[in-house]
């Protein structure tokens, strides 16, 4: 197996900061340049170990949602060694860095459910709602919604993320037109994955985006796209819902956390070699997947 990459140094670039699995190096003025390093988080903790090639498989599953979505996004280039010489000196970025346009990111997770999982299932556990939104009583786990929803949530810089109310939501965005549009957007995006990969048998039971506002105001997706890290997806073939689904993404880290009763803070328990073979073989299963559209 080939050796993680969890830290990264270009020393011809100021970092300007590592987060939960990306560094980002400022360019220039208008131009960042985006390293997915092989770092995993699971409940908003980064573990010791890598997950080798994780970095790649994202970059590679988000650069081809990017050149199909329709919509303004950060991507500028996805083979940023072309334009800067010297990350030829850097063999190890090669496939897992983008260069990308720099815009003011909105501190906000936007989040599309169609699928009764993860923080949401808790949520409706403790009040038959989620994000303040209503649903019927005696739904299970992994239930499919009667429609998708947009379930907002804090963005932490530490800690963990916090769903809020759509009311909460429009107030951290300050434009209600703005606000309105992003829920669209994100509404929109997910329907179109998810019956783009409903056709090769995967179901996407939710995805995350995360959006920045150029000079003018337009906002674009930006960090990643319908990432095994950003998304959760289901086998359609053995979905069935009161039990967590088969899955091809992160889920099957955090399941194995909750088996252990680790209480989610740091530091973060070791992982073993087993559970990262078995991470990495379910990212590229999603890749391949993926790429084929």
């Amino acid at each position: 197996m080939e050796k993680a990459l969890v830290r990264t140094e270009i020393k011809e670039l100021r970092k300007l900061f590592s987060g939960k699995v990306r560094d980002v190096y400022e360019v220039d003025d208008k131009r960042l340049l985006i390293v997915a390093t092989d770092r995993i988080s699971a409940f908003d903790v980064v573990f010791n170990e890598g997950i080798p090639g994780k970095g790649k498989v994202l970059t590679s599953v988000s650069n081809k949602w990017f050149s199909m979505v329709d919509h303004r996004h950060h991507l500028l280039s996805t083979a940023p060694e072309e334009e800067l010489d010297f990350l030829k000196n850097y063999p190890e970025l090669i496939g897992r860095s983008v260069l990308v346009k720099k815009l003011k990111r909105i501190n906000i997770e936007f989040v599309a459910r169609g699928y009764l999982f993860g923080s949401a299932y808790k949520d409706y556990q403790k009040a038959c709602s989620v994000c303040g939104i209503k649903l019927s009583k005696g739904m299970q786990l992994a239930e499919k919604l009667p429609e998708p929803i947009f379930t907002p949530a804090t963005k932490a810089e530490e800690g963990h993320d916090q769903n809020i109310t759509i009311e909460e939501y429009k107030k951290v965005v300050g434009n209600e037109t703005l606000a309105e549009r992003l829920m669209e957007v994100t509404l929109k995006i997910y329907s179109w994955a998810h019956d783009l990969l409903k056709e090769k048998g995967i179901i996407l039971a939710d995805t995350k985006l995360e959006f920045g506002l150029d000079e003018d105001g337009n906002p674009h997706i930006i960090d990643e796209l319908l990432t095994p890290d950003s998304s959760r997806f289901w086998s359609a073939e053995s979905y069935r819902p009161g039990i967590s689904p088969p899955n091809f993404d992160k889920q099957f880290i955090r399941d194995y956390l909750e088996s252990i009763n680790w209480n989610k803070q740091p530091p973060p328990p070791p992982l073993p070699q087993d559970i990262i073979q078995k991470t990495i073989e379910r990212y590229k299963a999603i890749e391949k997947i993926v790429l084929s559209l």
